[in-house]
């Protein structure tokens, strides 16, 4: 399965999508995951606590929103593949940093947890027929399809990594 169509998707997430190379999910998952994985492993360590202005995240924060939104839509992802029809509520992004307290976090453990769930992520969408990837639920008010959780997934680390490459290094 390629990229998602605009249909399968809030126009916002386009931001994400068009970030993605036009290759077959499960490839994207493997490979985008390395270069990033590889990205963050990279950044010094006196780097991790550094935010670029007050009230911006750090890279710890940040990997930590990159985690936290994999989950999220993962869970979306299951759920919409079993066509279940319940809504499913946004996710405050800034409460879930806040409450996480990533600052006592270190960044090897930060990146473990990341590749931990990349390996479940990619067991999830890999056990997805055709159908199921093309199937759609309602999250956040906003219509997706399990194949663009997927792709918003690949996406967002990529998002954020251009973010930190162009204001925190």
């Amino acid at each position: 399965m390629f990229k998602p169509s605009p249909t399968e998707y809030a126009p916002y997430f386009e931001n994400y999508i068009k970030l993605v190379d036009d290759l077959p999910l499960a490839e994207n998952l493997e490979l985008s995951f390395e270069e990033s994985f590889q990205f963050f492993f990279k950044i010094p360590k006196y780097k991790w606590d550094y935010a670029y202005e007050d009230g911006k995240w750090t890279i710890k924060e940040i990997l930590g929103h990159i985690i936290d939104t994999e989950w999220v839509f993962a869970y979306r992802a299951l759920r919409f593949s079993r066509r279940d029809k319940a809504s499913l509520p946004g996710f405050d992004q800034d409460l879930f940093v806040t409450n996480a307290d990533y600052s006592n976090v270190p960044p090897n453990k930060l990146l473990e947890e990341w590749n931990n769930l990349r390996k479940a992520t990619k067991l999830l969408f890999s056990g997805f027929s055709s159908a199921q990837l093309e199937l759609t639920g309602v999250a956040d008010k906003k219509p997706m399809s399990v194949r663009a959780a997927g792709f918003i997934l690949i996406g967002h680390p990529i998002h954020h990594q251009n973010i930190i490459e162009e204001r925190y290094l």
